[in-house]
């Protein structure tokens, strides 16, 4: 089978490996797509990942002894911890979810984790209907689908904020009233905000918000801020981790998953997503490093298989 393994940031392909075999507790997967973020761009970054996990798409082609026989055959999209670019994946059950018949497989690798996390993370912002709200890092893969849910959940006002102004067109397809990038001012204050960069821009987050106005920061980009200007105006700042909600709350990931599957049939959700054959991974990665992107990246390896 086909095996790909990253030196640094450099990808490599070797096509002649064993297919692995799934041993107690897990899936052998068959990939069809897999997606790029910056989380992966981190980890190449640090130059110590040669096979990393991630997102993706695919069908379950054979069970480990103590797992279902009924997972096969099932198209499945998740998240696996190591070899996502490779063409037979292992899978933990639990980290899986069927794609329901006549989803499409990008918006399924769009929504199937960065869903999970724009809802989870609109939610736990408490947005109400006719509420204010600023998403940074609006463009990316989670970004563009929060700005989607809360015009979904009703909110009266979106401000994108996003690296360049060139991505002011997307965004406003996805719903935002209001596009600013991170070295303009953000106008008028909002009542909750959404950060998916972190670094300077959690404490540029505060300063937006309204009194009573509320923070979630679910980046992995760190950051700093004064308490201070929390106190007088009465505003709060929320973590979010959709990893932990999977430890610790599974019922909370199956109730939003069936809402997500439920407002991407109905057309409320609209998926965005830019797709490249494997043999352009490098590309693909460096499309999301300098952030470019709009929307979901990800990579075709099903068309690599049918040779």
């Amino acid at each position: 089978m086909r095996k790909i393994r990253f030196t640094g940031s450099a990808a490599a392909v070797t096509t002649d490996a064993d297919r692995p075999a799934p041993a107690s507790g897990q899936l052998l997967v068959r990939t069809e797509l897999a997606g790029i973020g910056l989380g992966l761009v981190r980890m190449l970054n640090a130059g110590d990942v040669p096979a990393p996990g991630g997102e993706l798409v695919g069908t379950v082609v054979s069970v480990g002894p103590d797992v279902s026989p009924d997972w096969i055959g099932k198209r499945v999209g998740g998240v696996v911890f190591e070899a996502v670019f490779d063409e037979y994946v292992l899978a933990a059950p639990q980290l899986l979810t069927e794609i329901p018949d006549g989803v499409d497989g990008a918006d399924a690798l769009t929504v199937v984790r960065g869903g999970l996390v724009a809802l989870g993370v609109v939610e736990a912002a408490r947005l109400q209907p006719g509420e204010s709200v600023l998403i940074t890092g609006a463009a990316s893969g989670v970004g563009h689908l929060a700005v989607q849910l809360a015009r979904a959940l009703g909110a009266s006002r979106i401000v994108a904020a996003a690296s360049t102004s060139g991505k002011a067109g997307f965004l406003r397809e996805c719903g935002a009233d209001a596009v600013v990038t991170y070295a303009e001012p953000w106008g008028e204050p909002v009542d909750a905000v959404l950060d998916g960069i972190g670094g300077d821009i959690l404490q540029a987050g505060v300063n937006a918000l309204a009194p009573q106005g509320r923070l979630v920061a679910f980046s992995a980009g760190g950051g700093t801020l004064d308490a201070g200007t929390l106190l007088a105006d009465l505003k709060t700042v929320t973590g979010f981790s959709i990893g932990r909600f999977g430890r610790t709350r599974p019922d909370q990931l199956d109730a939003w998953r069936a809402e997500l599957w439920e407002l991407l049939a109905a057309g409320r959700l609209r998926p965005r997503h830019t797709v490249l054959p494997l043999e352009n991974l490098d590309a693909a990665v460096e499309l999301v490093r300098s952030r470019r992107n709009q929307g979901r990246v990800m990579v075709n390896t099903a068309a690599v298989l049918a040779r």
